[in-house]
């Protein structure tokens, strides 16, 4: 639970810290006013659609990835044959 504690923290305190920049208790060092009054407000929808963004490639590398695993595959293929000689060796129809 040690990492699911640590990215609430950084989760709160990143929301805390934002809010705070958001409505002015604090400023944003480096960069103007002007610019943190034009980008803070499009930043959570920025992060949304980054988060969006990796999620989709991660799940396309994933698919796109999924059958360069042949060990794994002929493993699999084992272990379904197997199961189903075992299935048929106590009178189960298979197929």
């Amino acid at each position: 639970m040690a990492r699911a504690h640590r990215v609430a923290a950084i989760a709160v305190f990143s929301t805390v810290l934002y809010f705070l920049a958001f409505f002015q208790y604090v400023s944003v060092p480096f960069v103007s006013e002007s610019t943190a009054l034009a980008l803070l407000p499009v930043l959570p929808w920025w992060l949304l659609v980054s988060f969006g963004a990796y999620s989709l490639w991660s799940l396309g590398w994933g698919l796109f990835t999924f059958r360069d695993c042949p060990e794994a595959y002929q493993e699999l293929l084992g272990e379904i044959t197997a199961a189903k000689n075992d299935l048929r060796s106590k009178g189960v129809t298979v197929d």
